[in-house]
């Protein structure tokens, strides 16, 4: 079957979901280990977020890939008529600034990571490169830009997630299916 030009490709649908799951999933592992005191399950759970950073990198720069190979679809030209010139602004700042963020949030980890003379050995196999070197004072200068990068990525995320429910529930102009597992509906 020929790809739905009014779809995203499913690579497109199914990295955009699985990072989305992980995300949120590691963003609320993040917020619950560094509550906890030092244990060797704190450290076990740092491990867990460090790993889950890299592969969050890593299926960002596929993401990037699949993205440029094959371009998103055009919003439907009946709903760019009715939508305001701020929120077409806003749709492509916020899906360029997710982009950035999916980068930069896990790249600032490892760089506060490799600052903090905690090297990243991912799923305690695969020692990753230190690229920055251990300096306890620029790990304490690079740890909040970890933490503000990854609330803001949050946020971001929450208002496309508003943003989506609002196209589906408000304005029933059905722009999720663009983005939705399985097959289109008619």
């Amino acid at each position: 079957m020929p790809p739905d030009p009014t779809r995203y490709s499913r690579p497109a649908i199914w990295l955009h979901w699985l990072m989305a799951v992980s995300i949120i999933a590691v963003f609320g592992l993040g917020l619950y280990m560094v509550q906890l005191p030092f244990s060797p399950q704190k450290l076990k759970l740092i491990n867990w977020h460090k790993w889950a950073g890299i592969v969050i990198l890593l299926l960002a720069a596929l993401r990037l890939l699949v993205r440029l190979l094959r371009r998103p679809p055009a919003l439907p030209p009946a709903m760019l008529r009715h939508m305001p010139g701020w929120q077409q602004f806003a749709h492509h700042a916020v899906h360029h600034s997710l982009y950035v963020l999916f980068f930069a949030v896990p790249l600032l980890g490892w760089a506060y990571s490799s600052a903090a003379g905690f090297p990243i050995v991912l799923f305690g196999q695969l020692p990753l490169p230190d690229w920055i070197a251990a300096d306890p004072q620029l790990a304490q200068r690079i740890k909040p830009w970890h933490q503000w990068s990854a609330f803001a990525l949050i946020g971001l995320a929450s208002l496309h997630i508003l943003a989506a429910l609002k196209h589906q529930f408000i304005d029933r102009d059905g722009l999720l299916r663009r983005m939705w597992p399985g097959k289109a509906s008619s």
